[in-house]
């Protein structure tokens, strides 16, 4: 279980009568950067189209913006685990560029099965386990209640109703095909359905807007 520092200094211990903050929860490949299959290299990276402005929107209107993602190419001995905290380090500095921020990262760099103690592991972090939400929950003082899971596979959708958010299919990465053809197989669906993440968070904001 790992995580990466806030882009910007959170108001989480501003008063102490408040509700906890909303947040938007984010899987990292294929919703943010371009789905390679594993970014085992920093040539690799690169932040979908709209993204930073997607996120911009979230700072704007004072929603956490959290990244929640399996990195198993570490157990599986793809990429060495310090590769993650550079690639977390450039997203940080692309969105920087857009004037954009993630609040926090945690990455779960584990597989039940693949390679050797102690990345080999059933641990609480993996996806769909709620480990890391419970770090960022305590972290940033998250109401998941009040929250949303954006995500590109149906994980992402079953995530975000274990942990007890509204959630967003996002159709970039390997969304269109997994809503496509695989849709008919979750035990969950998503609350809402997006060409990508600024349309995930026009609607979140237009649903934030009827409170």
């Amino acid at each position: 279980m790992g995580r990466e520092g806030s882009g910007a200094i959170g108001d989480e211990n501003e008063g102490t009568l408040r509700m906890g903050h909303r947040a938007v929860f984010l899987d990292r490949d294929g919703t943010i950067n371009e789905e390679v299959g594993y970014v085992n290299h920093l040539d690799r990276l690169k932040l979908l189209p709209r993204v930073g402005e997607a996120i911009r929107l979230l700072n704007q209107h004072q929603i956490k913006a959290v990244v929640i993602t399996n990195q198993s190419g570490v157990a599986k001995g793809y990429f060495p685990e310090s590769l993650i905290h550079q690639v977390h380090q450039k997203i940080q500095d692309l969105l920087k560029a857009e004037g954009a921020y993630l609040d926090g990262i945690y990455y779960c760099p584990h597989h039940p099965e693949a390679g050797s103690p102690p990345y080999r592991q059933r641990c609480r972090c993996r996806k769909p386990a709620p480990g890391l939400v419970e770090e960022a929950v305590r972290d940033l003082n998250i109401d998941c209640s009040i929250s949303y899971m954006v995500g590109d596979r149906g994980v992402d959708i079953e995530f975000g109703h274990l942990i007890g958010t509204k959630t967003i299919l996002v159709f970039t990465g390997y969304g269109k095909g997994e809503w496509e053809f695989f849709r008919d197989q979750w035990k969950v669906k998503p609350d809402y359905v997006a060409e990508d993440l600024l349309g995930a968070v026009y609607w979140i904001l237009l649903q934030e807007s009827k409170y």
